[in-house]
């Protein structure tokens, strides 16, 4: 089969796409890219969440580097894909490999590239695991590898607590005793994924949903509003003031606020991003992508930052925070990043930020959104994700492309931008965004406007276009 690395990783479903025979093509290209990189010798950190034979994936990895010669610093528990991006910098190791399906169904599992820089791996470079994974295929490249004991015993595999330096970390950026001299009521759902006890450990939070269970109580461990339900009534009851929730790998954040509400990730951006200017003194440019709201335009024009829209992707983002001085950088799916850490999504961070914000500033979430929104205006949003086969995608993707509407849901389209799938913009700043997902045979419709009823004529609209 083919191998394709999506917005962050090879990912695929397990016994179909995702076996040990295809992780093991896709290990042995991972190794052939370190010796040619000169990479070898600096090493490999791999880790690995709760999904089910993840664990075995991430001893597989290690024997495949064992094999070509590659010490392996194998975590030695279940771990957040930032403390494996974060261990990779801290060990200057050249690379790390991190086994996850982040936010996909229980029937996933994948394969993350960390670089030494501590961050997702560039486009360039997962084009050239594509290439060396095709060619190996073709010339029938051996799989090389050591047994797992018998690597161990000569040192090349070598368990490690990626744990300890990554928690030094948070408490080095997050003033956690103000957090919690504030006494802040607040809980976190984890949704059963690696960061299940990082809140509590640091802030001696409340947990739900923190036990292992490789099928995430038959949903996916994504922290969108559809999958909170139990978070949102928990704060409902008055109980709780914040309620913070991270995806199955911990590196996207999602939040319920002081009403019960679901809090999106892009009010979390534009929070974050005031609180790094306005209260922390920080700076520099800020990157959104695609898909993103237009609150984030608002503030960096506030702040005088540079604004940079990219394709969706924190690997995109990862890639300017390398080459430009970012403040920070996210995604509409929850993964942001921020200056004086590592170039990667954060979501323990992201959660450990909120608290923050709300401890020096006496106030919940919403209270602070609205306030944002005082200012830039309020802004509707909504995104609608739904299954769509291979060839009605293909149809659908070839139309926009050579035929995209001039006017939709009786407005004239001002401006596009297709950079990631067809984004329609209005003279207004309302857009609609139509976009196949890099992970799964799904089509996502995106949609922010100033009014709450154009958001949905907007994706009606849009479900027509596709014919769904």
């Amino acid at each position: 089969m083919q191998i394709k690395f999506g917005t962050d990783g090879w990912r695929g479903v397990i016994a179909r796409e995702f076996t040990f025979d295809n992780l093991s093509l896709v290990a042995q290209a991972t190794m052939d890219w370190m010796t040619r990189e000169g990479l070898a010798e600096q090493g490999l950190v791999v880790g690995y969440d709760r999904r089910f034979l993840s664990p075995d994936f991430a001893r597989r990895v290690a024997e495949v580097a064992a094999g070509n010669g590659i010490k392996t610093l194998l975590c030695d528990d279940v771990v957040p894909t930032p403390a494996v991006s974060w261990a990779v910098k801290q060990q200057g190791a050249g690379a790390g490999v991190m086994i996850t399906a982040s936010h996909n169904p229980p029937i996933y599992n994948g394969f993350k590239v960390k670089e030494g820089y501590g961050g997702s791996a560039r486009p360039v470079t997962t084009g050239l695991l594509e290439q060396i994974v095709a060619y190996n295929q073709a010339n029938n490249r051996l799989i090389r590898a050591v047994p797992f004991d018998e690597a161990s015993r000569q040192g090349l595999i070598v368990s490690f607590d990626a744990t300890s330096g990554y928690l030094s970390q948070l408490g080095l950026y997050v003033d956690v005793e103000r957090i919690k001299q504030a006494g802040i009521t607040a809980i976190a759902d984890p949704m059963y994924g690696a960061g299940s006890g990082f809140f509590a450990r640091l802030l001696g939070l409340e947990e739900i949903h923190n036990e292992p269970n490789p099928s995430f109580g038959g949903r996916p461990p994504e922290p969108i509003s559809e999958h909170l339900h139990e978070l949102c009534a928990l704060l409902k009851s008055g109980r709780y003031r914040v309620g913070l929730a991270l995806d199955g790998d911990a590196d996207r954040i999602g939040a319920v606020d002081e009403q019960g509400e679901f809090f999106s990730s892009h009010g979390i951006f534009a929070l974050l991003l005031k609180h790094l200017v306005e209260r922390k003194g920080r700076t520099g440019g800020v990157v959104k992508t695609v898909s993103t709201t237009r609150l984030v335009d608002c503030l960096a024009a506030k702040y005088d930052l540079p604004l940079y829209e990219t394709p969706i992707g924190f690997k995109h983002i990862c890639e300017l925070m390398l080459e430009q001085q970012i403040l920070m950088g996210g995604e509409e799916s929850g993964g942001l990043g921020v200056v004086g850490h590592i170039p990667e999504r954060d979501g323990i961070l992201m959660g450990l930020l909120l608290m923050e914000t709300i401890a020096v500033t006496g106030k919940g979430l919403r209270e602070q959104l609205d306030e944002v929104m005082a200012e830039c205006g309020r802004l509707y949003y909504r995104r609608i994700d739904t299954r769509i086969g291979a060839d009605e995608k293909a149809c659908l993707l070839e139309r926009l492309q050579h035929e995209p509407p001039s006017v939709i849901a009786g407005r004239t389209v001002s401006s596009t931008n297709f950079s990631d799938g067809f984004k329609f913009l209005f003279d207004n700043g309302d857009w609609l965004l139509i976009r196949p997902s890099g992970t799964e045979p799904v089509l996502r419709l995106y949609s922010e406007a100033r009014e709450a009823e154009m958001v949905e004529t907007l994706l009606r609209s849009a479900r027509q276009l596709a014919g769904i």
